[in-house]
C-alpha cells in the first residue's frame, strides 16, 4: 500500500491487495469483492495506520459488530503498568479495538507502551494531550490542536476521536437548550471551553481540511466525536444532539472526498424507545458511515452495573444499525476501572455485539449457527463444547465446577433436568 494512497482510495480504484482483503473478508464471512465495494463507499472502514502492523478489523455494514475497550490514566491515579495490563486483558477478553484515554503522566510514554502491548487497532483522543501540554486548557494555541494529532499519527495510532462537529452553530444550540448535564464529553468540554474563552471557532472545524491532510499521510481513520452526546436520560434526543449529527454528516462527506476513512460516534444515555430514532437518524445524515456508540445506557440509576445498562442499549442499537460498541465498565460514573472491571465491561459489550449480530444483515446466519451449536451441546450434555462456545469460557467452567452435579446435568436441576427427563423418555419409547 503506497503512502500517497489510502485504503479508501485504493478500494475506489479496485487496487487493494486482493489476497489481504480476501483474508479479512473470510474472517467476517463476506465476499471479498463486496467488502471492497463497501470500503469504497465509506460504509465499512478498516482502521490501520501505515506505520503499524495491527490486526485488520473492519467496522460497518454486513461485517460483525465490534467492541472497543478504553484504558488510560487520570490525574488521580497514574499507573502505567496497570493500564498496559488492562489493555492486554481487554484484548484477551475479545475486545476488537483498544483506545488510550490517558490524561495524566507522560502521555507519549503511556501511549507507546499500551500500543506496543496489543495487536488490535489502537485509538486515541489527541486533544487530551494537547490540553495537557498547556498550563491551562484554554491557553492552548491552535497549533497545539494539530501537533498532538501529528505526533500520535507518527507513532502509529490507527484511529482518532476528533470533536470537529463542535462549532459556533452547534454551541449556540447547546446554550439555548435546557440540558441538565450540559457537556459530558471531556474532549467536547475542552473544545467548548476553549472556544468560549478565546472567542474563536473550533480549530478542528475551521481547519478541517488541514486535519485531513495529516490523517491522510498516515492513513489514520477519523472517529468524528459526539461532543454533545446526552449524559443522562433527561438530555436524550434534544436539539443540541441532532444539530451535531448534521455537522458530523457534512464532515463525513469531506472525509470521503479527501480519501480519509471516517466513522461517527453517537450517544450516550438514551431510553430504549428512542434508540431506533437516534441510530437511524445518524446513519441517514451521515450516509451510512460506520456508527460507534458508547452504550447507549438505557437508565441513569445502574451505578455499579452500568456495563449491564450499556449492554442492553448496545444490543438494541446494534439491531438498528450500530457497528462498533464502546464498552462500559461497572466503574462508569464512579471511579477509574480496575483490571477486572475492564474484563467485565468487554464481556458485557461482546454479549451485546453478538445479540446484535443475531439479527444483523450479513451476520445473522453465522451468529445463529454458533447459538445452534451451543443448543446442540446442551442437548448432548457436552460441557467442554459449551465452555468453548461461551463468550467467557473461563467463568462458565468455574461456575460449573463450583457446584458440579452428581448427574450429567448441571446442579440447578440435577436428575430432574427437563432435557434429561424428556431425552430418556423418548429413548425408551423409540429405541
Amino acid at each position: 500500500m503506497g503512502k500517497s494512497e489510502t485504503l479508501l482510495e485504493l478500494a475506489r480504484k479496485n487496487e487493494l491487495d486482493f489476497e489481504w482483503i480476501k483474508e479479512v473478508a473470510k474472517a467476517e464471512g463476506v465476499e471479498a469483492e463486496k467488502l471492497i465495494r463497501l470500503i469504497a463507499r465509506g460504509e465499512v472502514i478498516i482502521p490501520k495506520n501505515v506505520r503499524r502492523d495491527s490486526v485488520p478489523k473492519p467496522i460497518g455494514r454486513f461485517v460483525s459488530t465490534k467492541v472497543n475497550a478504553n484504558v488510560g490514566t487520570s490525574a488521580d491515579y497514574v499507573n502505567v503498568e496497570e493500564e498496559v495490563e488492562k489493555a492486554i486483558v481487554a484484548e484477551k477478553a475479545g475486545a476488537d479495538f483498544v483506545m488510550d484515554l490517558s490524561t495524566a503522566g507522560n502521555l507519549d510514554e503511556i501511549r507507546r507502551k499500551i500500543m506496543k502491548a496489543v495487536n488490535v487497532p489502537f485509538g486515541t483522543v489527541p486533544i487530551y494531550q494537547a490540553a495537557r501540554k498547556a498550563k491551562v486548557v484554554v491557553d492552548m494555541s491552535e497549533d497545539d490542536f494539530f501537533k498532538a494529532v501529528e505526533v500520535q499519527a507518527k507513532d502509529g495510532v490507527d484511529f482518532m476521536t476528533i470533536h470537529a462537529g463542535v462549532n459556533w452553530v452547534s454551541v449556540e444550540r447547546l446554550l439555548k437548550s435546557n440540558r441538565l448535564l450540559g457537556v459530558v464529553s471531556r474532549g467536547g468540554a475542552i473544545t467548548v471551553g476553549w472556544m468560549i474563552h478565546n472567542e474563536k471557532e473550533n480549530p478542528y472545524y475551521k481547519n478541517f481540511d488541514y486535519l485531513l491532510e495529516i490523517l491522510k499521510e498516515y492513513d489514520v481513520a477519523i472517529s468524528l466525536g459526539d461532543a454533545f452526546r446526552p449524559g443522562c436520560i433527561h438530555d436524550s434526543s434534544d436539539r443540541a444532539k441532532y444539530m451535531e449529527f448534521i455537522m458530523l454528516g457534512e464532515l463525513v462527506e469531506k472525509c470521503r472526498d479527501a480519501g480519509v476513512q471516517a466513522m461517527v460516534e453517537g450517544p450516550g444515555h438514551v431510553p430504549i424507545d428512542e434508540i431506533e430514532t437516534s441510530v437511524k437518524a445518524m446513519k441517514y445524515v451521515c450516509r451510512n458511515a460506520p456508527l460507534y456508540l458508547l452504550g447507549p445506557l438505557v437508565t441513569d440509576i445502574a451505578a455499579g452495573y452500568d456495563h449491564i445498562a450499556a449492554a442492553i442499549g448496545g444490543a438494541v442499537a446494534g439491531m438498528y444499525g450500530a457497528d462498533l460498541i464502546c464498552y462500559v465498565t461497572p466503574s462508569e460514573h464512579l471511579a477509574l476501572p480496575t483490571v477486572e472491571d475492564v474484563r467485565e465491561g468487554v464481556i458485557a459489550a461482546r454479549i451485546a455485539a453478538h445479540a446484535a449480530d443475531l439479527v444483523k444483515e450479513g451476520q445473522r446466519e453465522r451468529a445463529r449457527a454458533v447459538d445452534y451449536e451451543m443448543s446442540l451441546a446442551r442437548k448432548n450434555f457436552d460441557w467442554e463444547k459449551q465452555f468453548s462456545l461461551s463468550i467467557d469460557p473461563e467463568k462458565a467452567r468455574k461456575i460449573w465446577e463450583r457446584r458440579k452435579s452428581r448427574s450429567e446435568a448441571c446442579s440447578m436441576c440435577g436428575d430432574m433436568c427437563a432435557i434429561k427427563i424428556v431425552k430418556e423418555a423418548l429413548d425408551k419409547k423409540y429405541r
